[in-house]
């Protein structure tokens, strides 16, 4: 066999180069594979721009959701302050509550708690929409049978001005007392909130596809955010 030094350079050129070419792949490629999850509600582009390679680009003011005060099942007063840093699995319940699916909503959510129960980023957030009869005492009583830690789990009730303001202002969701039915009408939804108070998904709370979704997308919000805390944004 012909000995061929040309080939045998272009070899070792090939094995050296590899690992480099492939290493940029994976840094400036590979990090932006996903695609970011949506925020929903009214945008407004700022006067303000970021540089994104060198082009000025104009900043998005997101809707947000407003400050609150609520009180939590053990009497304490509970504000944005408590959740500092944390990603919210938000839905709307009272306790007096019966149909609307309850019943799996209910599993729906232990399933979801019990897949992000260790990740300390992750919060659990349940609003009484009943604001004349949920009392601390009756949330204590609701929460019995989730049998989950209060630690990660927040049920909270409200006057009827800041409850109202939360739900349509901030979640933008609809619920109202319907007279004729004697009951509660709401959207039924886990409501994804991250760190910086925006909406970044609904999910209709009955449906297995629609739960699993948000599984999956809390994943991709947690690397977002574990992302921007890398990135100093």
């Amino acid at each position: 066999m012909k000995y061929n030094p040309t080939k045998k350079i272009l070899i070792l050129v090939t094995i050296l180069l590899v690992p480099g070419f492939l290493y940029y792949l994976l840094q400036e490629k590979g990090k932006n594979r996903y695609r970011p999850l949506p925020i929903f509600g009214p945008k407004e582009v700022a006067s303000t721009f970021h540089s994104v390679k060198g082009k000025q680009i104009p900043d998005t003011i997101y809707h947000t959701i407003d400050d609150f005060k609520f009180i939590n099942q053990n009497s304490e007063t509970v504000s944005w302050k408590n959740f500092t840093d944390k990603i919210l699995v938000v839905n709307l319940f009272y306790t007096k509550a019966s149909g609307n699916g309850l019943e799996i909503t209910n599993k729906y959510l232990k399933d979801i708690y019990k897949e992000f129960q260790k990740n300390h980023l992750i919060h659990f957030v349940n609003l009484s929409i009943d604001y004349l009869n949920d009392k601390p005492e009756d949330l204590v009583n609701y929460a019995k049978t989730f049998g989950l830690n209060d630690k990660k789990i927040d049920l909270l009730t409200g006057d009827s001005t800041q409850v109202k303001q939360f739900v349509r202002n901030g979640l933008r969701l609809d619920a109202f007392y319907n007279v004729s039915e004697g009951k509660f009408v709401y959207n039924n939804m886990f409501v994804l909130i991250d760190t910086k108070h925006r909406v970044r998904g609904y999910y209709e709370a009955t449906s297995k596809e629609a739960v699993s979704k948000l599984e999956d997308e809390i994943k991709v919000l947690i690397a977002e955010e574990l992302r921007n805390v890398k990135d100093g944004r």
